[in-house]
């Protein structure tokens, strides 16, 4: 069957929050979901389950705990029980219950930075001490800078938080990488708490995704791993999300909270999710081979602006853009004068960036970064 990705979709009046917060007028590439529709057979199946009619309270399908289990064993040879599953509404969600319930109060957590801003702000309001540990451009990936992370591990650091593939940065972390890190959390005794919302969305065939709870055994007993399939088939309005617990004891604390502040997922989530899972490859596949030409498309561009650079994107339809060469004292207020409204870095832990999400029909991004180009 044929995706056209390049069919317009118009979303503004939807109470879409990227479209509806700027004028008419701008292009908005800022928050991280795509202007793509769902995949038909989750459309169908949302159809069916509308034309039903009740919507009344819904007990955590079964099935689709085995669906997530058969995807995890099929893609990245990880064998995990259906009831180390805890569903969530969103990953969101799961960051704040890993920074309040994995870590106590004199606790403290390590965050690698430039990072999605939820995990800054999940230990801040969870009232948690915590490190930035940066990341660093190697080799034209965004990497952990491991000598900092040791140097900025405390007595009382309980928990590390982990995003793979990155957002902001689109490196997926090889399997080396996973495992030195692995062997960090297992020295020091740390929890892992890994977002991996992305891990669908790899653009560079033969990197593969490698959940870092997946290396052995022993490391899978420390890590919650944080998985949805919002962001790779655009149902995050329905909203299902999952942590995948093996410890007994770290999923009690997980899930401590559990009806009393995080609910759960609607069940049009749960229909959404399972035809995601089971129905739909051949669209991301689609999906992929388009989000890749959009990469290269904006990776060119960026390239031949003056004052920009990026580093490669591996993974996501997010570009993490280096603007420190512009004069511009702020390049996010810069582009959005010119039309274009990307994500601040500021937001990330990095003022000197801007985040575009190129998720987009491509005349569009070509006319946003057509626009970008006249800004400079």
């Amino acid at each position: 069957m044929r995706h056209d990705f390049d069919a317009p979709v118009e979303r503004a009046g939807t109470w879409s929050a990227r479209w509806d917060r700027y004028p008419a007028g701008v292009i908005p590439l800022w928050v991280a979901d795509t202007d793509f529709r769902a995949p038909p057979a989750v459309l169908e199946a949302l159809r069916q389950r509308i034309a039903h009619g009740v919507f009344g309270y819904s007990v955590r399908p079964a099935e689709l705990r085995e669906a997530l289990a058969g995807r995890v064993r099929r893609l990245y040879a990880w064998r995990i029980e259906p009831d180390w599953v805890v569903f969530l509404p969103g990953v969101v969600p799961g960051l704040h219950l890993a920074a309040r319930h994995l870590v106590g109060s004199s606790g403290h957590v390590l965050v690698p930075t430039p990072i999605y801003q939820h995990f800054k702000r999940a230990v801040q309001l969870a009232n948690r001490a915590h490190s930035d540990v940066p990341l660093v451009l190697s080799g034209g990936r965004w990497v952990l800078d491991e000598e900092r992370l040791a140097a900025a591990r405390r007595p009382a650091s309980r928990l590390l938080f982990l995003c793979n593939p990155q957002n902001p940065g689109g490196t997926i972390f090889t399997r080396a990488e996973l495992e030195r890190l692995a062997a960090f959390a297992e020295r020091h005794d740390l929890v892992v708490c890994s977002d991996e919302i992305h891990c669908d969305l790899l653009l560079d065939p033969g990197k593969p995704h490698v959940p870092i709870a997946s290396l052995s055994p022993a490391v899978s007993r420390r890590t919650v791993t944080l998985v949805s399939p919002n962001k790779t088939f655009n149902i995050p309005g329905a909203g299902c999300a999952f942590a995948i617990v093996e410890d007994a004891e770290l999923r009690r604390a997980f899930s401590s909270d559990d009806h009393a502040t995080v609910h759960d997922a609607s069940v049009l989530g749960y229909v959404a999710a399972l035809a995601a899972y089971r129905e739909c490859g051949d669209w991301l596949e689609t999906q992929l081979a388009y989000l890749r030409a959009n990469r290269d498309l904006v990776e060119r561009e960026v390239a031949r602006l003056p004052g920009l650079s990026m580093a490669h994107v591996e993974a996501s339809y997010l570009a993490w853009i280096d603007c420190s060469g512009l004069a511009a004292a702020d390049p996010w207020r810069l582009f959005l004068d010119a039309g274009v409204a990307l994500s601040p870095g500021e937001q990330f832990g990095a003022a000197r960036f801007v985040r575009l999400n190129f998720g987009t029909r491509r005349a569009l991004l070509a006319e946003a970064l057509s626009r970008m180009a006249a800004a400079l």
